[in-house]
């Protein structure tokens, strides 16, 4: 603690009060005889008595020293209230100014958010725009007229073109059921106008397929293609699109396919068949294959008449692999399948198919359909026998893609048991009788000799028979081969081997050749 200094402030001679003038009276003044700094001495140590901070006798020290270091002479009477006033109040700081920053990060942040809410406040402009536009299509479409409800319906149908918002707002403001109303007027404007209206509105969007559908769309639809009059094209591809659209969801199926839709689109499949608008051609044959997802949907197909067409269509290659498609999904089911075996050439159609090496995703398809027809029913086997199909098979495995192979291997591999029953069948259900030949001698020495040799005569015969199926196999292999190799290097087509060649085909061993 500091030692306490002597007061010494009582030998100070005072002046009379009444020498000095001052507003209050009471004030008196000091000597000159005292310098400045020295009074302030006396004053810090007559008011730091007792004091034990170590920091106030700093901070005195300091304000003393920056008292003493001034040039300018003290002047010639200080007031004791000014000095403790002084002493007392603490200095004000300097008003700080802030430097610029050279990197100028916070002017560029202070742009930002600037930038931010700018966008954020036109933004929010903007929605609310929208949205209270939509609010008045929606109150055009329920208006009981119907030019301003065409209008509505084409606003409706360029707002929902690509804006996914506006698929998800315009249903829950009640645009729906009007554009399903709307199909009930006679002029095909309208008609079109709601048609592709509904079509835009279930782009992407299930919630609506659904909604569209359960307000009654798919009937009058159906509805607008059985009046007596010619239907309108435009209309007709239309209400096609529609059905593409609403097929999709699997909700759907089952309503669209016993609604009446499946006829009506394997009508416009024939009609559009005869001209060139692949466009709906295509869309009809896609909604039939979302159709024929649904296993109860494959009956109206078989009705329809369906499968004989698309069978007599298979060749066309814009539409081949679509068609396949729809018939892997037939044969799933036993309608289906019946209806395949039935239909007139439907097996050298599909053999055909398995040839196609330009296109292996038909190949693959088309070796589906007969696995799958080979292992249900042993007529259908037969029936690809004699379409043919052994020597596709086996040029299906060497040169077919990785699964047209393995589908091929396991139609051998049926037709391979089919044919082992067979002659099992022809020796009375005992192969080991046919093909043992101790069991063949197993009786007297003097009939050992004869029923030995008659076994061996047998079994050359089955040898040779072999032997002469699998050499037919391969010549025709190498045939078809050769035909291909005569196509693709666009020789005649009167084109005739050499003889070498054709007494290489006829000695060689190969199964066929690597192309």
């Amino acid at each position: 603690m500091a030692k306490c200094h002597r007061n010494d402030i009582g030998s100070i001679a005072l002046d009379s009060p009444s020498t000095a003038t001052s507003s209050t009276g009471n004030n008196f003044r000091l000597w000159t005889a005292f310098t400045g700094a020295a009074f302030r001495r006396k004053i810090f140590d007559a008011v730091s008595c007792g004091a034990s901070s170590r920091h106030r006798h700093q901070l005195m020290q300091e304000m003393l020293n920056d008292t003493g270091s001034q040039s300018q002479p003290p002047p010639p009477t200080t007031t004791m209230k000014s000095v403790l006033k002084e002493f007392n109040d603490p200095k004000k700081a300097d008003k700080v100014v802030k430097k610029p920053n050279s990197n100028g990060k916070s002017e560029k942040l202070a742009d930002l958010l600037n930038l931010v809410e700018t966008e954020t406040a036109a933004e929010t402009k903007r929605k609310v725009e929208a949205l209270e536009e939509l609010k008045r299509v929606v109150k055009e479409l329920q208006v009981e007229d119907k030019g301003r409800n065409v209008q509505a319906a084409s606003r409706v149908r360029s707002l929902t073109k690509e804006d996914s918002e506006a698929r998800v707002t315009l249903p829950m403001l009640g645009s729906i059921p009007p554009l399903v109303a709307m199909l009930d007027f006679q002029d095909s404007d309208s008609q079109i106008a709601a048609l592709y209206a509904l079509l835009n509105l279930g782009i992407g969007n299930d919630a609506n397929k659904a909604a569209i559908v359960k307000a009654g769309a798919v009937h009058k639809m159906l509805k607008l293609m059985e009046s007596p009059n010619e239907p309108n094209q435009a209309v007709s591809d239309a209400v096609v699109a529609n059905f593409l659209g609403l097929s999709a969801l699997d909700s759907n199926k089952p309503i669209i396919g016993s609604s009446g839709a499946i006829p009506f689109l394997v009508k416009s499949l024939k009609i559009l068949d005869t001209n060139s608008r692949s466009q709906a051609r295509h869309d009809a044959l896609r909604a039939l294959y979302n159709l024929s997802i649904s296993p109860s949907n494959i009956s109206f197909i078989s009705e329809a008449d369906l499968i004989p067409f698309l069978l007599n269509a298979l060749g066309d290659m814009e539409v081949s692999e679509r068609i396949l498609s729809i018939l892997s999904n037939v044969v799933s089911t036993p309608e289906g399948r019946k209806g395949i075996s039935i239909a007139p050439e439907a097996f050298p159609i599909l053999v055909d198919v398995l040839n196609w090496t330009d296109s292996p995703g038909c190949q693959e398809k088309a070796s589906y359909i007969l696995m799958v027809m080979a292992h249900k029913a042993y007529g259908d086997r037969q029936a690809m026998i004699e379409a043919g199909i052994v020597s596709s098979l086996l040029e299906l495995t060497l040169l077919g893609s990785t699964l047209a192979q393995k589908r091929a291997s396991r139609i051998l591999e049926v037709l391979r048991v089919d044919k082992g029953k067979r002659v099992s069948e022809n020796f009375g259900g005992n192969m080991n009788a046919a093909v043992s030949a101790p069991i063949c001698g197993s009786s007297s020495s003097s009939s050992t000799n004869l029923n030995g040799k008659e076994c061996l005569v047998e079994e050359a015969g089955m040898m040779s028979e072999e032997k002469k199926a699998v050499k037919q196999l391969v010549q025709q292999s190498l045939q078809n081969n050769m035909r291909r190799i005569v196509h693709r290097a666009n020789l005649p087509q009167d084109f005739v081997p050499s003889e070498h060649f054709k007494s290489l085909t006829a000695s060689t061993t190969s199964k066929s050749l690597p192309f």
